[in-house]
């Protein structure tokens, strides 16, 4: 690699002042659509315009028109099935937390299912209760109609029994968390999960776990304590439970502990030996069904005390109005729920999007999860959203679409309409027991404190603060509270700007980009609340997306190899040949789609594949154009945690596609922050950083010399006289909120 230190530059050109500069060049002007221009745009209506409606008002339209029924059917029944044991048994653990009965968590794992089957644009995730959801549905229900003492003051409840209130309330509540998320889907405001950090997603669902844990310790020991709700909750909780800790149940302890040691030691397995395990190991379902038999055996209730789940009725209880009372009541808690449930399914379907390679679209996502939360609230379901260890079952078990998903309401419906009284002597405690363990992932976050404290220390009071509000406050007033000291961090930093100890380049209106050279200039901070679009709009001004390059070489590479393996290819004068023709292949299985990801193993390789040219056996692989990426951060004052974990995987992408990026004009307070946090490694190094896009350009032009005369020209005339007269095509993508 040159050393850039060894280069030497001299720029000539006039004197220019704002007048002289706008009267020898003309400035050019975007043009501004009026709010009467979009309202027209808005309600044009063409065939085209019509056909993309329904298209994106029903997704399922889009991948059935591609559904291969010989490579996805049987890999989506196998998930559905595997999807739906672990439904019924969430559900029902799920369920505890609300404080309703048992089997209305089943209701959550059908009806929302089957409306969000229509309108999701998520192939993966599993739709249904959510612990956090649950807990934070509880909270509302034991506030309004409290275990001891009368209920609240609401028309509806005359004439109901306390279980029938209970179900009212989480009914209308679930409703209305639906036409929040609706009305927001419609509104088009999709956008609003960016102002969640990371950082404050993880504080606050850490907080939710611990919540969670106090909430089930009841079952755990099998003892009698009252629902809390408001502030200080948890203290009075686990007060109640410390006073009766000696009348704890053995039975339910013993199989609580037994349940978490087998779950613990089975999932270690799942997860050490997933790439050679065909699914995981359903030792939940294993568990229940030995817990049944047991508790049957011998009869726990009767004879030792033990709490179980009790008669599950084997029909679908008629559907209630919501209570607009009730919706007065209860609207300041639905809204953070609607936005939680939201946030999470939204994160977890963006992952899978990514790994599998196709768009979700938030504001259909909000209309989806509306609308199934209002069927499902109508039908007496808790509040649906996604929970994150079963849409992992749903897409390691190979699940395709939401077929997957269809199937495993289909499995609820038989467990409620015939086979649900096979689960009425499963002890509450092993539920609380499985809902613990689910807990894991979200408690061991607390590990990265540390971490954020040496790295970020804003992110740190952001993380610490919103988890002890929210555990000490309640979960909406720790939501809110990690809100605020979010938009305090963004305006610290945002005032605490540093300004570069040099400044040796004049930001010009235009930049000239040679062949195969693209600038990008990014005129605002990186944060948790722009680095997604940061990253979308690079690609737009690339014309690529490298991620998916990257995954087509390492498939292209991957089949050379096995080609050549069995002698279909061949080694010639003119590179490799096929010895055959070949039929072009529709998809390779994406059985491990982590290897895809990962750099390009040419190893094995008889000759370099040059992806400029065509290649053999009707391989097709998209061209990159470019080779060479510049970043300007001049004006990037700060970046947090989230940003800087968006732009290192960002950077990596376009590494491994051969594309060299640059990153020019960066705060010595930047450069020190990624250093100390880990950014550079054998891929990024400290090296792709430059004073100035010349001192790049310069640089590029040594790595990447002109191929034509004309070239050459353009190069050395921009190098050394006019530097502004000669650039042009600015890449200013307004990342400001």
């Amino acid at each position: 690699m040159l050393r850039p230190s060894t280069q030497r530059y001299s720029v000539t050109r006039p004197l220019y002042s704002e007048d002289t500069f706008e009267d020898e060049h003309a400035k050019v002007y975007r043009k501004h659509k009026r709010l009467l221009d979009h309202f027209i745009q808005y309600f044009t209506c063409t065939s085209e315009r019509a056909k993309n409606a329904a298209v994106s008002l029903l997704p399922i339209i889009g991948w059935m028109k591609i559904y291969s029924i010989k490579d996805w059917l049987l890999n989506d029944i196998v998930s559905g099935v595997s999807t739906g044991l672990v439904a019924v048994l969430q559900g029902l653990a799920f369920s505890l937390l609300a404080s309703i009965s048992t089997w209305y968590g089943l209701y959550a794992a059908f009806f929302p299912v089957i409306m969000y089957f229509f309108l999701g644009t998520s192939r993966h995730i599993s739709v249904g209760s959510f612990p956090i959801l649950s807990l934070m549905v509880g909270a509302v229900v034991t506030r309004l109609v409290p275990d001891e003492g009368p209920p609240a003051n609401i028309t509806a409840f005359e004439g109901l029994t306390k279980d029938e209130q209970r179900i009212l309330v989480s009914a209308s509540l679930t409703f209305l968390v639906g036409l929040f998320q609706l009305g927001m889907g419609l509104l088009q405001v999709g956008f609003i999960v960016m102002y969640l950090s990371d950082t404050l997603i993880s504080g606050f669902t850490t907080a939710a776990a611990v919540h969670i844990l106090v909430s089930q310790l009841k079952f755990v020991l099998g003892l009698t304590v009252p629902g809390f709700s408001g502030p200080l909750s948890i203290i009075y909780t686990l007060e109640s439970v410390f006073t009766q800790i000696t009348s704890t149940n053995i039975h339910d302890l013993v199989t609580s502990i037994v349940v978490m040691v087998m779950v613990l030691g089975v999932k270690e397995i799942n997860d050490r030996f997933k790439s050679k395990l065909p699914v995981p190991i359903p030792i939940e379902v294993i568990m229940t069904v030995i817990a049944c038999g047991v508790s049957y055996a011998f009869n726990f209730s009767e004879n030792h005390g033990v709490d179980v789940v009790g008669k599950i009725p084997n029909t679908f209880e008629s559907p209630i109005a919501p209570s607009l009372q009730l919706f007065q009541m209860t609207a300041v808690e639905a809204f953070p729920i609607a936005i939680v449930g939201f946030a999470v399914a939204f994160a977890v379907a963006k992952v899978y999007s990514v790994k599998h390679d196709y768009i979700i679209d938030g504001n259909q996502e909000l209309i989806a999860f509306g609308a199934s939360n209002i069927f499902g609230g109508a039908f007496k379901s808790l509040a649906a959203s996604t929970a994150l260890s079963r849409s992992a079952v749903q897409e390691s078990t190979g699940g395709k679409t939401q077929i997957a998903g269809l199937l495993s309401a289909i499995i609820v419906l038989v467990v409620i309409l015939g086979i649900g009284f096979l689960l009425e002597p499963l002890p509450k405690s092993l539920l609380g027991a499985v809902v613990i363990v689910n807990l894991k992932g979200m408690l061991m976050q607390v590990v990265t404190v540390p971490y954020l404290w040496k790295k970020d220390r804003p992110d740190c009071i952001v993380w610490v603060g919103t988890c002890l509000a929210a555990i000490f406050l309640g979960l909406d007033l720790g939501l809110a509270v990690g809100l605020g000291l979010e938009l305090l961090t963004v305006v610290f930093r945002t005032q605490k700007f540093a300004l570069a100890s040099f400044s040796v380049f004049l930001n010009l209106l235009q930049i000239y980009e040679p062949e195969g050279v693209k600038i990008f200039r990014i005129p605002s901070p990186i944060f948790f609340a722009n680095i997604d679009f940061f990253r979308d709009k690079l690609k737009d001004a690339v014309g690529f997306n490298p991620l998916r390059i990257l995954r087509k070489r390492n498939k292209a590479v991957k089949k050379i190899k096995k080609m050549i393996k069995k002698g279909e290819l061949t080694l010639t004068s003119n590179g490799l040949q096929a010895t055959c023709s070949m039929p072009i292949e529709k998809s390779e299985e994406e059985s491990n789609m982590e290897d895809l990801d990962k750099p390009t193993d040419y190893s094995d390789l008889p000759i370099q594949v040059n992806w400029d040219t065509e290649l053999p056996a009707n391989i097709r692989v998209p061209p990159v154009n470019i080779h060479s990426l510049i970043l300007d951060f001049s004006v990037v004052s700060f970046l947090d945690i989230s940003a800087l974990k968006g732009l290192k995987a960002a950077l990596k992408e376009f590494i491994r596609v051969s594309v060299d990026v640059y990153i020019v004009g960066c705060d010595p307070y930047i450069i020190e922050k990624l250093r100390n946090c880990k950014f550079f490694d054998d891929e990024i190094k400290t090296s792709i950083f430059f004073l100035t896009i010349h001192d790049a350009m310069l640089f590029i032009h040594e790595s990447h010399p002109p191929k034509t005369v004309s070239e050459k020209v353009n190069v050395t005339v921009w190098s050394l006289y006019k530097l502004d007269l000669f650039i042009q095509r600015l890449i200013c993508i307004n990342l400001m909120l």
